[in-house]
């Protein structure tokens, strides 16, 4: 469905939501572009940006992306670069159809939750998801078959 080929993943460093497989079942998975002013693609492509915790929501017949944290540096003369966090929401660009189906997709009960951001190529572009959120039992169940798989590899590498 997703069409990595089309962003050199090998360059850029991955920026990837890792807590979003471990809180949500994840269903589908849409590419939006994202709206970024220059400090916050610069950002985006030194990998300074932070997705833990971050979800998406309509207003006004549009997707944002909330609680994402950019770290943008400030150059100022004869003062060394200051970091500050920028955690102001963004615009998301998809799709009337995709929009829409999204729409409906909330209605039932779904998160829209950001799953990784594509660097590479001319465009940045965030992988969005539809989850519904997991339960504490649901994550005991995925911390117990991570851990059988990972104690099954380890038995099969010293043999």
């Amino acid at each position: 469905m997703l069409n990595d080929a089309l962003f050199n993943q090998s360059s850029p460093p991955q920026i990837v939501n890792k807590r979003a497989k471990f809180d949500y079942h994840l269903e589908e998975e849409i590419v939006a572009g994202m709206v970024l002013n220059g400090r916050e693609v610069r950002a985006a492509r030194d990998g300074h940006v932070q997705l833990k915790g971050a979800f998406a929501t309509i207003r006004g017949g549009e997707l944002w992306l909330n609680n994402a944290s950019f770290s943008i540096k400030l150059n100022e003369r004869g003062k060394a670069n200051q970091k500050t966090v920028d955690t102001e929401p963004k615009k998301l660009l998809v799709s009337r159809k995709q929009l829409n189906n999204l729409i409906e997709q909330k209605q039932q009960g779904f998160t829209i939750v950001p799953i990784k951001m594509l660097t590479g190529g001319k465009f940045i572009k965030l992988v969005i998801s539809l989850g519904k959120g997991k339960k504490k039992f649901d994550k005991r169940e995925t911390i117990k078959r991570r851990d059988i798989e990972r104690d099954a590899k380890r038995i099969l590498k010293f043999r």
